[in-house]
């Protein structure tokens, strides 16, 4: 056996008794997960390279909300990706009128690409004198006022229960709903599930209310609004059942560390991102009560109704992992309005809830656009997978290095993209940041181009089986690149 092989065994096995440096905490084992940069989670050092929040690029209207039983206030939209089928869940309204009465009912459109959609006819409910439509449930105030399905992934689920929801207002509370298909839908027989009387906080439920199985904590997790301080909040709550549900608890936010400025956030849409499902991404709507930007002429000008431009609203993104914290690592706006007047009113630039993926290397997130006004849609912004945020260094170069952690795996991959001037080199240390022979930057190959899953390599290839389960340190020395995640693969 050759003198450096018997070195970097030795050294290796040597990796167990070192200690970690002064105030570092136990290394973090992401094992085989998928870890992306939109928070600080990973980050132990940086020099001369940001966080970088990147902005989803507009693809157009993909829904028009134009049959007589939608109109103006259709909102509170849910896109869910059953296999090959997009599906759009939306309360229909054409008139304004008071939270949870009887003019609302809750619509479905479909699609096979998550790009051109159809809006399938059925004859579950008449309205408006037209028997065939595209509603699936009417009739069930004030359910319908914001009802909000998802996909249960939980295993063991019966057929019956395969989706769920919930929806309702303060009047009465959280009610479950299930259905075996997502089109007939009908009442849990425990009704409310989460009572105003459970809820520690005032004026709660008035906005669309998620619920989603937790495959990493292994419970149903619910997030909904509530007030606190005559600020729009978010509560948490879970359950192991979906019907017996633990007091809430209030959700706070920090921002690189320290306490985050507190906004008015209308919706949370918090899910498990689908490809990293223990960072649960929050696309919220952040809302600017008495903020207007329309005069009353450019109002009429567009045909808003007249109580919806007094106010607008954006989108941010927020993570959390778990817990009652909100990490707001960007404070700025995710997807702001966009040119014309009609994007600036009230209410409108809110998102719906749920990320899916529309492409081999593209995902989509959908607004709900142009609100209380006669060309109100649904609008879809695509990104590259992953690609909410990035590690980013400049022309002049920078690097990253990671905080101590343990993975399980045999190869490092990169989602990167670089300029053709640009690369990443990848150095793995020791959790003292000392180099590993083999692995050093001298023997790193450079990473150069602009794909999704980039297997990364040294000059004796591209196994790091050695090192799985060792605490390690990553380094990436970077130019002109941005570096939106990684993962170790089995």
């Amino acid at each position: 056996m050759r003198p450096l092989l018997l070195f970097m065994l030795f050294f290796v096995g040597s990796l167990n008794v070192v200690g970690l440096q002064a105030g570092e905490k136990k290394p973090l084992p992401i094992g085989d997960h998928r870890e992306l940069f939109v928070d600080d989670y990973l980050i132990g050092k940086m020099k001369n390279v940001s966080l970088r929040l990147h902005q989803p690029v507009d693809e157009g209207v993909v829904l028009k909300f134009d049959k007589p039983w939608e109109g103006l206030f259709c909102g509170y939209c849910t896109i869910i990706k059953d296999g090959d089928l997009y599906r759009a869940y939306y309360r229909g309204r054409p008139q304004a009128g008071a939270d949870g009465d009887t003019g609302e009912v809750y619509c479905y459109a479909e699609s096979k690409d998550g790009i051109h959609w159809t809006k399938p006819e059925f004859s579950l409910f008449e309205k408006q004198g037209f028997k065939k439509n595209n509603i699936i449930l009417a009739d069930a105030a004030p359910m319908t006022h914001n009802l909000s399905p998802f996909l249960d992934t939980r295993p063991g689920v019966p057929e019956s229960e395969r989706y769920k929801a919930l929806g309702g207002t303060m009047k009465s509370g959280l009610v479950a709903f299930t259905s075996p298909d997502g089109i007939h839908w009908k009442q849990h027989p425990a009704g409310t599930v989460i009572s105003k009387e459970m809820v520690p906080f005032p004026y709660m439920f008035d906005s669309q209310n998620v619920a989603f199985w937790s495959p990493v904590e292994k419970k149903y997790i619910s997030y909904f609004r509530v007030f606190k301080d005559k600020l729009r909040r978010i509560a948490r709550t879970e359950s192991d059942d979906f019907i017996h549900w633990s007091e809430p608890v209030l959700m706070e936010y920090t921002h690189r560390g320290d306490k985050s400025p507190i906004e008015h956030l209308y919706t949370n849409q918090t899910h498990p991102y689908f490809r990293a499902p223990h960072i649960y991404l929050a696309v919220a709507a952040r809302f600017m009560p008495g903020r207007q930007v329309l005069t009353d002429e450019q109002a009429e000008k567009i045909g808003v109704h007249p109580r919806y431009f007094k106010d607008t609203s954006d989108a941010i993104l927020m993570t959390t992992r778990g817990g009652n914290m909100y990490d707001r690592t960007f404070l700025s706006g995710f997807i702001t309005g966009g040119i014309g007047a009609q994007n600036w009113v009230s209410r409108t630039n809110y998102p719906a809830l749920n990320v899916v993926q529309t492409g081999p290397a593209e995902m989509s997130v959908y607004v709900n656009q142009d609100y209380a006004q006669p060309t109100a849609h649904l609008r879809r912004y695509s990104l590259r997978l992953d690609g909410f945020a990035s590690v980013r260094a400049d022309y002049a170069g920078g690097e990253l290095v990671t905080k101590p952690l343990t993975f399980d795996g045999s190869e490092l991959s990169i989602n990167f993209s670089t300029s053709a001037a640009g690369g990443i080199k990848v150095e793995i240390q020791d959790e003292n940041g000392k180099p590993i022979p083999g692995f050093t930057l001298a023997d790193a190959r450079e990473q150069i181009g602009n794909e999704i899953n980039r297997i990364v390599t040294w000059k004796g290839g591209s196994d790091v089986s050695a090192l799985s389960g060792k605490p390690v340190r990553l380094k990436f020395v970077m130019k002109d690149a941005d570096l939106y995640s990684l993962q170790f693969l089995k």
